[in-house]
């Protein structure tokens, strides 16, 4: 069996070999906007030229890939491949639960007071039906269990969180807000765009009813294409939103004129799929799949774990939590008396990505980030200091 430092190795070698922007870039905002795989890259090129030279005699083929899309997400996930529907992005998962609920006034919902807007407004939206908004204070991304479980009461229906949040780089223990959720008779949702496809996860073990996640952060897959999950339990609870041809169990047959809905979360994919956009985000979930989420996991964590490190040698101060299960792939940060902004132009024109958030720099580095990319990260942000590399 070789070494967990070989492993981590192997991991990092064989993506960094399947993500073409490792040639021209030290790229690390993939809590932004990823650089799309080499396999995903391929499979848009096939489809391009089969659509462009062949039409939709290729139609039923690019639908079985379509399958093989489905059937990875439910793997990636721990889930039934029923359970899972593919939606163009995370705000549309959060709002099959949003608009697909029972209101009733007084009800309520609790969430997180620094969740990214997509997590925020779908609930924000049900004011106008009496539902209220409840956010529970967070520090520097961590959460309070006792104080969660204070805002919630026998009028919560959702508890919606994020695995990992998106300014801070804060992971959350699911499993523990789940319990609270439940033993509040809520659903509990998580918006998992900043942990999906590099952290392991079990939705059953972890107690979660519904997640979302688009595929173009750490998937490795272009925008429009993500994923829902949808327990059967959280099925039975929803009404269907945005019904159309392909909701209904008999989708093929267009002389057919029956409302007879599917029983899967495939019902809510009522029109035409971004089919170009979801055959490339499953070579993307393929390749994570065959390096070993768990692998994945390890070789980012020990790349932020160094990043910090050298970033503090550099004066830097580090915001984001990183000790033990609350670190991921995000490392927000602070050089004291320098523009974030700037710095960040400033590395853009040295070919390192990186963002802003929150008035802090943030690095999201991903299993392929190397030692050669830290460094690029370390001379660029030298020569904005002027200072010697």
């Amino acid at each position: 069996m070789p070494t967990n430092l070989a492993r981590t190795e192997n991991t990092r070698l064989r993506l960094r070999e399947a993500m073409p922007v490792a040639k021209n870039w030290a790229y690390f905002d993939h809590a932004a906007v990823a650089p799309i795989s080499g396999p995903a890259a391929d499979v848009l090129s096939d489809w391009l030229a089969e659509a462009s030279e062949q039409g939709d005699t290729r139609w039923l083929d690019w639908a079985r890939q379509l399958g093989e899309t489905r059937i990875a997400a439910a793997e990636l996930v721990g889930a039934e491949v029923d359970e899972i529907a593919l939606v163009p992005n995370t705000t549309a998962g959060i709002n099959l639960v949003a608009e697909g609920l029972d209101w009733r006034s007084g009800d309520n919902i609790v969430t997180l007071d620094d969740e990214f807007p997509a997590n925020v407004y779908p609930w924000l939206y049900l004011e106008s039906q009496g539902v209220e908004t409840r956010r529970v204070p967070t520090t520097e991304g961590r959460v309070d269990l006792a104080q969660l479980a204070e805002h919630c009461d026998e009028r919560t229906r959702v508890v919606s969180v994020s695995w990992v949040g998106y300014g801070t780089g804060c992971r959350r223990d699911l499993a523990a807000i789940a319990e609270i959720a439940h033993r509040n008779h809520a659903l509990f949702l998580v918006d998992a765009i900043q942990g999906l496809g590099v952290f392991p996860l079990d939705v059953a073990s972890s107690g979660i009813d519904c997640l979302a996640a688009d595929g173009h952060k750490w998937l490795l897959g272009p925008e429009g294409a993500g994923i829902a999950y949808l327990s059967h339990d959280c099925l039975s609870k929803l009404k269907p939103i945005g019904v159309g041809w392909q909701s209904v169990v008999h989708s093929q047959d267009f002389s057919r004129i029956e409302l007879d809905l599917k029983p899967t979360a495939a019902r809510y994919e009522g029109g035409s799929h971004n089919m170009a956009g979801f055959l490339a985000l499953g070579a993307s979930l393929r390749l994570l799949l065959s390096l070993g989420i768990e692998n994945v996991a390890e070789a980012i964590l020990e790349f932020t774990d160094l990043a910090c490190e050298r970033l503090q040698t550099l004066g830097a101060v580090i915001c984001s939590p990183r000790l033990g299960a609350e670190r991921s792939g995000i490392v927000s940060f602070e050089l004291p008396g320098h523009d974030p902004t700037q710095v960040r132009r400033h590395c853009l024109e040295q070919g390192v990505a990186l963002n802003c958030r929150a008035g802090r720099l943030r690095i999201s580095a991903h299993a392929y980030n190397n030692e050669e990319d830290l460094e690029k990260l370390e001379e660029a942000l030298k020569s904005f200091r002027g200072t010697k590399a």
